[in-house]
């Protein structure tokens, strides 16, 4: 049966994952969707992202952050399983539990159970058992998949350099560049929050599947397990624009804390090392909603949480988007 599309053109600016589950979302209901990306769909901050979904290593006092968060992870996993069953792809997603290594850590753990992080001590160490990991690229392809069954438009390779909304609505998901791009509304400007790209660098390894069960942190070191064997390591923070050259000296350094922190990696080695962009809002706080006057939507800053923040994002803007195109957008 022929899809029967509803209402103008919906316009979303990134191919990553949120900008892409936003695309899905309004095709699902029905609506007519362009997806453009600068890139090849998907190799942004999706592609690099080491997929943990981890509240409790983030967050220790309530914020918008927190709240979005927990919402968030309450999502994930029927939105796994709906899109799994979708396409027949398999994402490789768990709720398996983290390890956080560090000082002061039962005092975290009475701050941080009141907000509704799950917490136990174990010994010296603290123990998240609702902290989950997912490998990102699994849930993009699902994504993709699903937007081109669906009929979404998808155009690659296509810098956005001007957006406008007088054709009708505007998602803009393009991650760390999306606060740079010049937006218009009625032929006015239109502020949006900037965004800075804060460069990370991770590492990887090849391991034995199932060595690793949980994730283990300590301060702003992690590591993680994929179900395949493949071990990420990371991160770094760095305000460095857009050079995405990975820089061996960091990976050095990168390794040295990886292998303090879990020794089971020494003698292993290195087999990828890349570098992503966290895209950081001037407002210290993702911006998630209607530009107020416009048809104009943002669905970016997630900074560290893309990945977690993804089903909420989704709905909070798919759904809004629908309801005012209900009222005649």
């Amino acid at each position: 049966m022929p899809v029967r599309y509803i209402g103008r053109m919906i316009v979303v600016v990134g191919a990553g994952i949120i900008g892409t589950s936003i695309a899905r979302r309004l095709a699902l209901a029905g609506r007519r969707v362009r997806l453009i990306d600068a890139h090849e769909a998907g190799r942004g901050a999706t592609h690099a992202a080491a997929g943990m979904l981890a509240p409790g290593g983030e967050f220790e006092t309530d914020s918008v952050w927190l709240r979005l968060a927990m919402r968030s992870l309450a999502l994930y996993p029927a939105w796994i399983r709906e899109l799994s069953e979708e396409t027949g792809l398999e994402i490789d997603y768990r709720v398996c539990g983290a390890v956080q290594y560090g000082e002061d850590l039962a005092e975290r753990c009475q701050r941080q159970r009141p907000l509704g992080i799950a917490c136990e001590m174990r010994g010296d160490t603290a123990f998240y058992p609702g902290d989950g990991v997912v490998d990102p690229r699994d849930v993009f392809r699902a994504l993709i998949a699903s937007c081109r069954r669906l009929g979404v438009e998808v155009v690659e390779g296509q810098p956005v350099e001007r957006i406008d909304d007088s054709d009708g609505p505007v998602v803009i998901a393009a991650g760390a560049w999306s606060g740079s791009i010049p937006a218009f509304s009625g032929g006015r400007r239109v502020a949006l929050p900037r965004t800075t790209p804060m460069k990370g660098h991770l590492i990887g390894y090849s391991l034995e599947p199932g060595l690793l069960p949980h994730i283990v942190r300590s301060g702003h070191t992690y590591i993680v397990q994929r179900a395949s064997g493949f071990t990420i390591a990371g991160s770094t923070s760095e305000d460095r624009g857009f050079d995405a050259s990975v820089d061996p000296a960091v990976c050095a350094r990168l390794r040295e804390r990886a292998e303090r922190l879990w020794p089971e990696l020494r003698g292993h080695e290195l087999v990828d090392a890349w570098t992503g962009f966290r895209p950081l809002c001037e407002t210290g706080e993702p911006a998630i909603g209607r530009v107020e006057g416009t048809q104009i939507w943002t669905a970016y800053g997630h900074y560290r949480n893309g990945i977690l923040l993804a089903p909420v994002t989704e709905d909070a803007v798919s759904e809004g988007i629908l309801a005012a195109c209900d009222r005649g957008c």
